[in-house]
């Protein structure tokens, strides 16, 4: 069984909680989802590094709760 939509992004909130949060369902199958994140605690890490707080927050349910998650980090542009 997939994860929805609002359960993964309530995962994402709870482990980056300054982050603002948007996911789509890419297929409409409740399995294949794409997440845009923009969060201030990504700067000065890596891409790479800013995906495994992703991976991090989702607690261990990529892969077998969530099957597919494209993943695009961003940092908020400075005032």
């Amino acid at each position: 069984m997939g994860m929805t939509a609002a359960a993964i992004e309530d995962l994402i909130r709870q482990g980056i909680p300054d982050a603002q949060v948007q996911i789509s369902d890419l297929r409409g199958d409740g399995d294949h989802y794409a997440a845009y994140i923009v969060s201030e605690s990504f700067r000065g890490k890596s891409r790479v590094q800013q995906h495994q707080m992703v991976y991090a927050a989702l607690q261990g349910k990529m892969g077998a709760e969530l099957h597919a998650l494209a993943i695009q980090t961003a940092i908020p542009p400075e005032e």
